[in-house]
This record gives structure tokens, C-alpha cells and sequence, in this order.
């Protein structure tokens, strides 16, 4: 049985105060709060267990090279990937997309080229395509939503042509909540030998991935919005696609042998894995992933869709409130303004005064927010832990801001 209430005890801030009231934290589509598991395991690396790891032959460097490599185990478990060699450690989504912007793209891509993206993307996922489009010529090929914020996957089919050479999609908008169905676009995209980038930061933080079957090339998550620690994550890559690749960062580790005249690389994944890594960064997701995976991603899935549902009830009451975005899939992320002339910055002000955490402005994905017509947003993103409770607190302090504004 999913008890929120029990499982809210593993995470000691939530029972703090701010403003003089109970802590509503709702900005866990930015970053999550951490368990107590993660902590310790956090905690512990650092005070009894440290060392470099792959270096050293001495009992310190091994233990943590142990902890450290089988966290590369725990993220291939956690999302059903075929390989663990497949798994790249990263610092997060971020640098996960840019290795294969600067390791698989650039060396292939050509002036003309395209590289296909929907309006939603967050700017990780939009970037790095940009530094190709002002570098080598490259086309970025924009894929719009509908009215309820729903991308349509033969729409980003239909844009294929002989020059398309990548998709790069995001599987659950970090504004929206809209769930891409990336199985199908990975499936069509196969079928005309287009490879598919797929940014899973908020998709495998709320549902169930399953890689074997997702037919995805590249996959991305970041650990700090899985519970785990900031300068965390990894990229799921295709063995087919790392031999392709060439290294991002050159140092240390991701070589096997260096002379004064040429240099060979160290097998996938070590290959793309240069200098000393966030060690105790990488142990701690292993925590949070270890903790999600006991919760069960399906029972993670099924709670925040009674929060989703409820909230989206709750905040359909309010005609005063533009929520964007009406997916009927969408996850438990809702993104809205207020009728007048209240900025976002003023109601996410009026919000923290009542101990309520949200998110205000283009939350990284400005060509979406243009596509809205909007210049920004509130955002409430709900998590594992959140309650129908917390959702009533939002309303009523909404209810206040419309009081005050209107």
C-alpha cells in the first residue's frame, strides 16, 4: 500500500517551516527534495568511505570504486536497459545531450542537415542543436503542439526528410506535463533510419521506462529531479550509437594509452567519461534510485495521477486561472497565470509568503512559452510526496492572489 504520509517521513525537510507555516514544496519539476537514504548515503561516502576511484590499488579506492560502478548497474536496472555499458555517467541532462551533440552529431552532420525538435523542448535540448545550426549550417525543424498541449507523433514523422539526421524530443514537457508518445515517433523514425535523442528528465522521475522496448538511441536523465543528488545523472546509449561516437572530454580515465605521439581510448563507456567524476554524487542517485525502485515506479505513477487529477479539478474551479496546457495523459505539473495584470513573480511571491514553493518564469523553454503567448508562468509541479492537502493550501493562496490582484 502507497502511504504518502509514511513516505513523507523519509524526507526530513518537508517537516520544516517557511514564513511561519508548513513547508508546501511545488517545485519538484525544477528539482526534487532528497530522502534520508540519500543522506546517509551521501553522508557516508564522504566520511568513511572516499577516495578517487579507478586509480588505486589500496582498500579506500576500491571500496568506493565498487559503490561507484554499481551505481552503473542500479540506472540500467532502473530503466530496464538492455546494456550496462550502455549507461554514460553525467553530470545531468545537460551535459548528457551535449556529449552527443559534440561526439555523435557534429562529426556527422553536414551544412543542410536537420535536426528535428518539438516547440516544448526544454533549452538542454535546444542549445546544444543550436551551437551545430550557427557552427556547421545545421536546420533545426520546429514540430508544434495542439491546443491541449498534445504532441503528435506523425507530426514529427511527416517532418522527416532525406536530410533529417536526428530527432531530439522530450518525453514529458517540464512546463506542460504533456507525455510524448516517443515509442511511436522511435518506432516510425526506425523505419526510415532516423536515430532518436530522447530527454526522459521529467519522464523518469514520474513513470515506469522501459528502454528495451522503447526503441530510443539516446536517452537522458538527471539525477537531482530523481530524489538523488545535484551533479548527478546519466545517458543511455546505444552500443550501436557509441561506436559511432567520438569522445567529448579528453583526461584522464577514458583513455588506454597516451604517448607523446597518438592516443587510444578506453572501451564505452569509460570512453566518454573523462577526469575524477562526481563520485559520491553518482552513489547518492544509486540511493535514490534503490528507494524509488522499493516505492515502485507504477505506485509512484498511480499516486501522482490521483494528485494530478484532483488538482486539476480543484484548479479548474478558478475562471480566473489560465492553466496551459489540457493533455489528457499530462503528468502532475500544471502551469498558469492569472486574469489581469499580476506577473508571475508576483504571485510565486505572494505564494512563498504562505510556505508555498513554486516556480516562476520560462522555466528553460522560452520557444514554448512564445508558441503560449505568454512571457511566464507560474508552475506547480507535484511529486512522489506531495498531498490533496498541499493542493487545497495552493488554491486558497491562489484565492488570495486573485483578491489581491484583481
Amino acid at each position: 500500500m502507497y502511504d504518502v504520509n509514511l513516505i513523507r517521513r523519509d524526507f526530513p525537510i518537508l517537516s520544516r517551516e517557511v514564513n511561519g507555516r508548513p513547508l508546501v514544496y511545488l517545485d519538484n519539476g525544477a528539482s526534487a527534495q532528497k530522502p534520508q537514504v540519500v543522506i546517509d548515503a551521501v553522508t557516508r561516502g564522504y566520511a568513511e568511505d572516499y577516495a578517487n576511484v579507478h586509480r588505486g590499488l589500496h582498500y579506500l579506492s576500491n571500496l568506493s570504486t565498487e559503490k561507484y560502478e554499481a551505481v552503473r548497474g542500479t540506472i540500467a536496472r532502473f530503466l530496464n536497459a538492455p546494456h550496462e555499458d550502455e549507461v554514460v555517467f553525467t553530470s545531468g541532462s545537460t551535459e548528457g545531450i551535449n556529449l552527443v551533440s559534440y561526439g555523435w552529431a557534429a562529426p556527422r552532420l553536414q551544412t543542410g542537415d536537420e535536426i528535428i525538435l518539438s516547440v516544448m523542448e526544454h533549452h538542454a535540448n535546444i542549445v546544444p542543436w543550436h551551437f551545430l545550426r550557427e557552427r556547421q549550417g545545421v536546420v533545426l525543424k520546429w514540430v508544434e503542439i495542439d491546443a491541449n498541449g498534445d504532441l503528435d507523433p506523425q507530426a514529427v514523422l511527416d517532418a522527416i526528410t532525406p536530410k533529417t539526421k536526428l530527432i531530439a524530443i522530450t518525453h514529458m514537457s517540464n512546463v506542460l506535463g504533456s507525455v510524448v508518445d516517443v515509442a511511436a515517433i522511435c518506432k516510425g523514425a526506425k523505419d526510415k533510419g532516423v536515430p532518436v535523442l530522447v530527454d526522459g528528465s521529467q519522464s523518469a522521475v514520474h513513470m515506469p521506462i522501459d528502454l528495451s522496448t522503447l526503441g530510443a538511441d539516446f536517452f537522458a536523465i538527471t539525477g537531482h529531479k530523481l530524489y538523488g543528488p545535484s551533479g548527478s545523472g546519466a545517458i543511455w546509449i546505444s552500443r550501436e550509437r557509441q561506436a559511432e561516437m567520438r569522445p567529448f572530454l579528453g583526461g584522464g580515465d577514458m583513455i588506454r594509452e597516451v604517448t607523446r605521439e597518438a592516443v587510444t581510448w578506453a572501451d564505452p563507456p569509460m570512453k566518454f567519461e573523462a577526469g575524477t567524476p562526481g563520485i559520491v554524487q553518482q552513489i547518492g542517485l544509486g540511493a535514490a534510485l534503490d528507494y524509488l525502485m522499493a516505492l515502485g515506479m507504477e505506485n509512484v505513477a498511480a499516486h501522482e495521477r490521483r494528485i494530478r487529477d484532483y488538482a486539476r479539478a480543484k484548479l479548474d474551479g478558478l475562471n480566473w486561472l489560465n492553466v496551459q496546457g489540457n493533455s489528457a495523459t499530462k503528468g502532475a505539473i500544471f502551469s498558469f497565470t492569472l486574469d489581469g495584470a499580476a506577473h508571475a513573480h508576483d504571485i510565486s511571491t505572494v505564494l512563498d509568503k504562505r510556505g508555498i514553493a513554486v516556480r516562476a518564469g520560462t522555466h528553460c523553454a522560452m520557444p514554448l512559452m512564445e508558441h503560449l503567448g505568454v512571457g511566464a508562468t507560474c508552475r506547480a509541479s507535484f511529486a512522489l510526496y506531495n498531498t490533496e492537502a498541499e493542493v487545497d493550501a495552493l488554491v486558497s493562496a491562489l484565492e488570495l492572489c486573485h483578491d489581491l490582484f484583481s
